[in-house]
């Protein structure tokens, strides 16, 4: 009898057959989207991420979202390449925070008698053409309708433990966080609606002055700076200077 047949016939295994493959070894590191690390320590990892990549980050998974989104993880990104301390206040979007450039950042001067842009500049190591451009200024002669002027960061280290207050001035048309070096007056942010009364208020007045002095709105605007705001006191300004004028001219 032939053997093969008997071992066919005796159930053996046919030695011409692949092995059954082994089975996979699970990876641990397979899981990485399912496995969830730490609340704690998720938050402790992404707040050191530059803001760019913080805000990809989020699109990973909605734990990821979560803390990625959240205020304070998203204004210790903005603030640690500066040394900042805290940013008050909300931004109009959310795209703000994605740019923590010095851009962002503006020391705020308030206009006294006698500034002039170029004095400005000089006072904080800055170029006359940074400031205007960062004002939305056209000519020197629109310092004397602001009450301040934006002055751009030219020096980081002053941002190091400051505080500063994310504001939009309707004059630069710009959205910044702003550092009051000698503390921000009255401690809160006027509201939109005052804010736009009173730049209303302040055109009607400048409109009144350069029509009655037949000037441009520079020279409206600087002679009511020198006299804090008052038409009547500006026109008698204004009319003593060019009476002045034609005298040292008739000589």
């Amino acid at each position: 009898m032939d053997s093969r047949v008997v071992d066919g016939a005796g159930g053996g295994a046919d030695a011409s057959l692949p092995a059954d493959p082994p089975s996979p070894v699970p990876d641990p590191a397979a899981g990485g989207m399912d496995a969830r690390l730490p609340s704690d320590l998720l938050r402790a990892v992404l707040q050191r991420l530059p803001p760019i990549d913080l805000a990809r980050s989020a699109c990973v998974c909605r734990a990821w979202r979560a803390v990625a989104s959240d205020r304070a993880v998203v204004e210790a990104a903005f603030c640690a390449p500066w040394g900042v301390r805290r940013v008050v206040g909300e931004p109009a979007t959310g795209a703000f925070w994605r740019a923590a450039s010095l851009g962002r950042f503006a020391l705020s001067h308030a206009i006294r008698r006698g500034d002039t842009v170029p004095g400005v500049a000089l006072k904080y190591s800055v170029q006359v053409t940074d400031i205007k451009r960062f004002n939305n200024m056209m000519s020197d002669h629109s310092i004397y309708s602001r009450e301040r002027l934006l002055v751009p960061i030219s020096n980081p280290e002053i941002l190091l433990g400051s505080t500063c207050y994310i504001e939009m001035d309707h004059n630069a048309k710009r959205e910044v966080a702003i550092f009051y070096p000698e503390g921000r007056p009255g401690g809160k942010t006027d509201s939109v609606a005052s804010i736009v009364s009173a730049e209303r208020r302040n055109k009607r007045i400048l409109e009144s002055v350069r029509r009655s002095l037949h000037v441009d709105d520079g020279t409206a605007a600087y002679y009511l700076s020198v006299t804090e705001g008052d038409p009547r006191a500006a026109m008698t300004e204004y009319s003593e200077d060019l009476r002045w004028e034609q005298q040292r001219a008739g000589r």
